[in-house]
Formats: structure tokens, C-alpha cells, sequence
């Protein structure tokens, strides 16, 4: 199996890290296409890469394609690589709003899949939903869960209304969880710890709970009952929250996200 990807950007990378760490490759190097020369002389210090500047020097002797570029650079880039490929090829789009039927007409071709990364895929812990056309087949499709497995876990969903709506939870998600994480700084910070111990005091905080969470059974709502006991101070801060309606503002925000991604898909 023979792996391209195409962008260094920080997802594409990201990728290309994943798969030639791992060893799905069967010790064959991962191909790696760029255009900034910056990034090639960078890459090119890198031995786990083979590294090119020309499309055509990489693209026909690839089984697998990934496809990490700018979605506003895919017009261009389609136009040179639509010469260059064959019907064997299966597409991987990192590409947000980029539809699996813009792609298929566009390069006329029909195994195209759609995966939605988030940015912990940087560090291993990565979420990616991922679906894909119908001519995509069952071998190739666990294939290409391995190759997205690689940076954390990976989920197919049924059709690419599902791609939005992981966008609204997961490929979003992660600046949610900055948005309160740097509340709670802010917070610590004004109540006189320094910063390091501010950052200490939430990172392990959020660690913990993520924990506790992952390996038992219950809910949310059930470690939140855990935690507060009546009149106490965990109840004053849930009660502060309910009032101003906190849950509902981020199930809105989570909306926004899923219906921006779907605008933009249009």
C-alpha cells in the first residue's frame, strides 16, 4: 500500500506523522507532496519521507490519496491532478465543506472518502469521523479507518450530514474546551494563584474528570451529583451556571458550528 498525502499543512502532517510512525506502511515510506519550498527543505531532513515538489512524480504510484489543502486551493489543485490518476485510487478528504460529490466531478472519479480530524490528532488523541461513496469498498474502507486510527480514533458515519454534525462536536469541540479552560484561568488568576499554578489547577482538573469519566460507566450528570452535595459549594457554582443558562448557550454554540459546516457545503 502506498500512501500520498498531499498539503504539509497542519492536519496533512499531522497525517503523514501518524501513518509512517506506524506500521500499517509495511516499512514502505509515506509520500508527501508540497508546493512551499520552505516546507520541502524541511521535510526533506525528515528520513521517514519520501518528499515531492512534482504531482506527477507521486501521485500515479499512489493507492491511497490524501488530500489536506486549503478547500479555497482545490479548484487548482484538481485541475492538475484529474490527468494523473485512475479509478483504483481511493481519496481521502481532510477538506471541510468540500463534498464527496464536488470531488467526484471535479476528478471524475468515485472512491472518494470525507473525514472530519480535530486538532488533538496533533498529539495522538485525535477524533475523526470519516464516511464515504458507495464505491468505496468494505476492504478498502477499514483500510482507511487503520490509516485514520493512527492519530487517535475514528468512527464512519452513515452520510456526510453526520460529517457537520461532528464538526459541530468534536472538530469544534476542542476550542470549547479552551473557551472554559481559559475562563477558569482567568478565574484562578484573579483569585491570586500564579499563572503556572492556575494552569496546574486546570489542566489536572479537566485530566481528572476526563478519567473518571472514560473509565466507568456513568453520566455526566451522575459524576455531577457525585461531586456536589447540597448547599455546598459545588452546588453554588452548577446553580450559577443554570441560571444563566450555560448548558443551553453551549448546545447553540455546538448548533452554530453544525449549521456553518453545512452552509458551507453547499
Amino acid at each position: 500500500m502506498k500512501v500520498l498525502v498531499i498539503g504539509a499543512g497542519n492536519m496533512g502532517l499531522t497525517y503523514a506523522e501518524g501513518m509512517a510512525d506506524s506500521p500499517l506502511l509495511n516499512r514502505r515510506k509515506l509520500m508527501i507532496y508540497d508546493v512551499s519550498d520552505e516546507k520541502i527543505s524541511s521535510l526533506e531532513k525528515v528520513d521517514k519521507f519520501d518528499v515531492y515538489r512534482n504531482l506527477g512524480d507521486c501521485l500515479p504510484k499512489a493507492d491511497i490519496v490524501f488530500v489536506a489543502v486549503k478547500p479555497y486551493h482545490s479548484d487548482e489543485l484538481f485541475q492538475g491532478m484529474k490527468s494523473m490518476i485512475n479509478g483504483d485510487q481511493v481519496f481521502i478528504s481532510l477538506m471541510a465543506g468540500v463534498t464527496i460529490e464536488t470531488i467526484q466531478n471535479s476528478l471524475d472519479i468515485k472512491k472518494v472518502v470525507r473525514a472530519m480530524p480535530n486538532l488533538p490528532a496533533k498529539v495522538g488523541m485525535g477524533m475523526t469521523s470519516f464516511t464515504a461513496a458507495k464505491d468505496v469498498s468494505r476492504v478498502e474502507l477499514l483500510m482507511v479507518r487503520n490509516l485514520l486510527d493512527t492519530t487517535g480514533e475514528a468512527i464512519h458515519v452513515e452520510n456526510e450530514n453526520f460529517i457537520n454534525a461532528s464538526t459541530g462536536i468534536s472538530g469544534s469541540g476542542p476550542a470549547y474546551v479552551f473557551y472554559f479552560m481559559q475562563s477558569m484561568l482567568e478565574a484562578a488568576l484573579k483569585m491570586g494563584f500564579s499563572q503556572n499554578d492556575s494552569k496546574i489547577l486546570v489542566t489536572q482538573t479537566f485530566e481528572g474528570a476526563v478519567r473518571l469519566f472514560t473509565e466507568s460507566d456513568l453520566s455526566p450528570n451522575s459524576w455531577m451529583k457525585m461531586v456536589a452535595s447540597k448547599g455546598g459549594t459545588t452546588q453554588a457554582a452548577l446553580d450559577s451556571m443554570e441560571d444563566n443558562n450555560v448548558k443551553e448557550l453551549i448546545k447553540e454554540a455546538a448548533y452554530a458550528a453544525f449549521n456553518r459546516a453545512t452552509e458551507l457545503g453547499k
